[in-house]
């Protein structure tokens, strides 16, 4: 991707010459998992995008350079490598990558997250995919593992892995076992292995709505279109639950510093449970608002047939003076609101 040169052009410094590299993509790799780009957190990088030649740090290990530009462009994180020219071995690596001698980079991603879906399996691929990731640095490298080198970490250690052999983090899928022959059990393991497989990939099929014969691109895009509707369900649901606490801050139901409370309580229960909860609270009002508010109320505070509708509209104070005072009305009411004859009036 490096710019060509005009002809009779006196050739700038490489650190003046913008030559972005692929850092890394999803694609599987020679030890047969791979990384989602869009599960790659480049936050704290970004705040030191060090360069490295072939992963080497250390008290007399300086960087080389430092990352520029760094963003991702689809399924691919890009950046551009900027080299220390004071540094000489540095310059010497620019010069060899600005010539083309050094073509390739390789991230330091540490390991965050794995899986073992078989919908998120590509062909040729025999460990989990890695769904959440940090990276760390980023390399110049002479030969890395593939097109799309990369180092995995955990735990700041890097993972020592080889083709075809086992590791606790990322261990091998039993997507198939080798054919023997000559040993009937391993034959039997086989094709036990790829049935159960094979129903499992079909059960995955018949969950996402689409048929045997399904393309990875078609999967890919249908996990991608489910996400997206769970995002938008998401997002529905807080609004719905924001305007339930909303309407209760304008009623006087509940105060405006407790919003974030209740739309935090909203999220967690769900909108509905939210509603019902907000609307057992009731506007806060003095006893003599609904006991005493009119001039020919009985006296000592007796209640006439059907002058509160609700026990639930009056405070906790008024509804025991209430009780204390008329308690057939609070019986009465009590009864209206709850189904429940009190045993004692």
């Amino acid at each position: 991707m490096g710019r060509q040169l005009p002809a009779a052009t006196i050739k700038p410094k490489a650190s003046e010459m913008a030559k972005d590299m692929v850092i890394s993509t999803s694609r599987v790799n020679c030890y047969g998992y791979r990384v989602l780009t869009e599960g790659i957190n480049i936050e704290q990088y970004q705040k030191n995008p060090v360069l490295l030649y072939m992963h080497n740090r250390g008290v007399d290990v300086l960087p080389i350079g430092r990352v520029e530009n760094l963003r991702f462009e689809g399924d691919r994180l890009i950046g551009t490598p900027v080299f220390d020219e004071n540094d000489p071995f540095a310059k010497q690596i620019a010069d060899k990558w600005e010539r083309g001698f050094l073509r390739m980079c390789s991230p330091s991603l540490e390991l965050i997250e794995k899986s073992d879906n078989p919908a998120m399996l590509l062909q040729g691929q025999t460990r989990p995919t890695v769904t959440q990731s940090v990276l760390t640095e980023v390399s110049i490298v002479d030969i890395g593992g593939n097109d799309d080198a990369l180092q995995l970490l955990h735990n700041g250690a890097v993972l020592k892995l080889s083709a075809g052999q086992p590791h606790e983090l990322l261990p091998l899928l039993e997507l198939s076992a080798p054919k023997n022959e000559n040993v009937n059990d391993n034959a039997d393991t086989s094709a036990n292995i790829n049935t159960k497989n094979s129903n499992m990939k079909k059960e995955t099929l018949e969950l996402l709505g689409l048929s045997e014969n399904a393309t990875e691109q078609e999967i890919h895009e249908r996990i991608k279109l489910l996400k997206e509707n769970a995002d938008k369900a998401k997002q529905l649901e807080l609004s719905m639950v924001e305007r339930e606490v909303d309407a209760a801050i304008a009623d006087k139901r509940v105060t405006a510093d407790k919003r974030d409370h209740f739309i935090k309580l909203g999220k967690a229960v769900g909108v509905d449970s939210l509603r019902e909860t907000l609307a057992l609270m009731k506007p806060e009002r003095k006893p003599t608002d609904v006991i005493d508010q009119h001039n020919d109320a009985p006296q000592g505070g007796q209640h006439e047939q059907g002058q509160l509708s609700k026990l639930s509209e009056l405070t906790p104070d008024a509804a025991e003076k209430l009780k204390a005072e008329n308690p057939k009305e609070y019986a009465r009411l009590y009864k209206a609101e709850t189904g429940v004859e009190l045993a004692e009036v």
